[in-house]
């Protein structure tokens, strides 16, 4: 999962939105770890009962983990009250929903399957930002 989080972060630019679901355990954390050290950020943790971190760097990365908001009565209002300044960083989003992609038409939608042994890991690029995006 680091060496995914590598290869995805040299084609990250300022603005640009990934949005990482699975089940605990799956690895959502360690992929923002790789795509964090691909930006050259290391310390990166699992933002749970912060629920964003900003981590500076050339290229800064905001780390959200939205699992906390997901059962709330309204996830929207309280990823609004996050007042994220998205347009000049990286955001990572673990258990980023419905409520998570409306923060950008163009973003990564990457779901991680542990079901079986081996990770299975779907990349769903969306919007015109990343038409004929492939690893």
């Amino acid at each position: 999962m680091v060496d995914l989080g590598i290869s995805l972060s040299v084609h990250l630019q300022a603005g640009d939105l990934i949005l990482i679901n699975g089940p605990l355990g799956a690895g959502k954390t360690v992929l923002a770890q790789g795509i964090g050290k691909g930006l050259g950020i290391d310390g990166i943790t699992s933002p749970t009962f912060v629920i964003s971190r900003t981590h500076k760097a050339p290229l800064p990365m905001i780390h959200v983990d939205a699992y906390r908001l997901i059962d709330t009565d309204n996830p929207n209002l309280y990823l609004d009250d996050l007042d994220l300044e998205t347009e000049n960083a990286v955001t990572v989003v673990e258990w980023g929903g419905a409520e998570s992609a409306r923060l950008s038409e163009d973003r990564l939608e990457i779901t991680i399957d542990r079901t079986n042994e081996v990770r299975q890991v779907d990349i769903k690029a969306v919007g015109a930002r990343w038409n004929g995006f492939a690893l």
